[in-house]
């Protein structure tokens, strides 16, 4: 802002109830010019949409407090002097811990987020009235590297016919990344493990009926050049970006629903931060009758009955009981960012060039790797495609960051 001082705060009147926004003309996203103003602003424009997706259930708060060029932290707690109009919901999970979280129900709360300093949404697939039974099952496209976008959408109808067969219906979005999520609503009956149950049996039906194009294997490295559907984002501690969420990519991208007829004709990078609350009042919001008829999984653990257990992995015979890969890795870094995490992998590229040159893009695994609050990053190469003479050896990390270091939980 030349010649004018930035802003300490401002105060919004959002449906009735004052919401302070602090340092408002702080620049998040420099490409476009985007302020954390414009980002509050953004959500209201789409705000009965957004709340479609995310109202009415608790959420993990994804806070940039650093901006999109730093890792951003999770957290699971609501603050402590949150608003009289955000309620919340006590979470239990599977290591023995708990988490009073943060649930929004009107556009108040969406600005109230964006305060905090999060950019996407990130809702649990549950009601803060019933915590135990999803209402929503999530499908999620993950594209290996050198997938391109008419391999995702290929996928995606797939993935569809295989609902349709169950005698379900599923909404596309793009992710606001390289993918696109389905997400389908459910008569809330089944628990976390039954939900997840479905959405691996529609996963391995989706590889069965495109083979090479999909995978439900749970291993990277074993994937290939296939669309990834990962059914364990509907896992009970797992979040996804809900429809409308802003992500954190230069130009401000969006997760965008859409209609099917759209979805082989648009591209993800269409839908910013400036230009879908013009098509949001253009055409309404796709998703609009999501909730009108929820589905049933019968169909989906009849399916996963017929197909029996998934295939599961070798076990490794040094005792520890730890599975096994069937594929010849090595491990390069393990990094608190991914920028440290791709020095490293180009760093062992350039001491080992003539492997690298015999690498596929699918080779190339940069996990990003849940820690206690954040991201941290597994850097590996698959040298499947080295022949097994010219394969370097393991050797030492390029880094070795820790990301429970000092970090106690129970039964730790």
């Amino acid at each position: 802002m030349s010649g004018v001082s930035a802003r300490k705060e401002v105060f919004l009147d959002v449906g009735g109830h004052e919401v302070r926004i602090s340092s408002p003309d702080k620049v998040v996203f420099p490409e476009p010019g985007l302020t954390k103003l414009d980002i509050v602003e953004y959500y209201l424009s789409v705000s009965d949409a957004a709340l479609r997706g995310a109202g009415g259930r608790p959420m993990v708060l994804k806070r940039f407090v650093k901006g999109i060029a730093e890792e951003a932290f999770f957290q699971k707690r609501v603050p402590e002097n949150h608003p009289d109009f955000i309620d919340t919901a006590t979470l239990h999970y599977a290591r023995g811990t708990s988490a009073e979280e943060a649930v929004i129900r009107d556009a108040a709360g969406l600005a109230w987020i964006v305060n905090l300093g999060c950019l996407d949404l990130n809702p649990h697939p549950v009601r803060a009235e019933d915590l135990d039974h999803p209402d929503e099952l999530r499908i999620d496209l993950d594209p290996m590297p050198g997938v391109d976008w008419s391999q995702i959408v290929d996928v995606a109808f797939v993935a569809r016919e295989v609902l349709d067969d169950v005698g379900l219906v599923g909404w596309p979005k793009t992710s606001g990344s390289r993918g696109l999520h389905i997400l389908v609503r459910i008569a809330p009956r089944w628990d976390f493990r039954d939900v997840r149950l479905a959405a691996e049996t529609l996963a391995r039906e989706v590889e069965n009926r495109a083979p090479g194009l999909a995978t439900a294997r749970w291993w990277k490295e074993e994937r290939g050049e296939s669309v990834f559907v990962d059914f364990n984002q509907n896992a009970k501690d797992r979040t996804v970006a809900s429809a409308y969420s802003v992500r954190p990519l230069p130009d401000a991208r969006v997760s965008t629903p859409l209609e099917w007829d759209e979805v082989r004709v648009r591209r993800p990078e269409e839908f910013t931060v400036r230009t879908v609350p013009a098509r949001y009042a253009d055409i309404g919001d796709p998703h609009e009758g999501i909730d009108a008829a929820p589905g049933t999984l019968d169909g989906l653990l009849q399916l996963a009955a017929d197909l029996g257990p998934a295939e599961k992995p070798p076990r490794g015979t040094d005792g520890s009981g730890r599975r096994a890969s069937t594929m010849p890795l090595i491990e390069i870094a393990r990094t608190k960012t991914k920028p440290e995490a791709v020095a490293a992998l180009t760093q062992w590229k350039a001491q080992h060039p003539a492997a690298a040159a015999q690498l596929h893009p699918a080779d190339e695994l940069v996990d990003g790797m849940r820690g206690s609050s954040s991201l941290w990053y597994r850097v590996r190469v698959n040298l499947q495609h080295v022949p097994e003479a010219e394969r370097p050896p393991q050797e030492k990390l390029l880094a070795d960051y820790d990301p429970w270091a000092g970090k106690t939980w129970p039964g730790r």
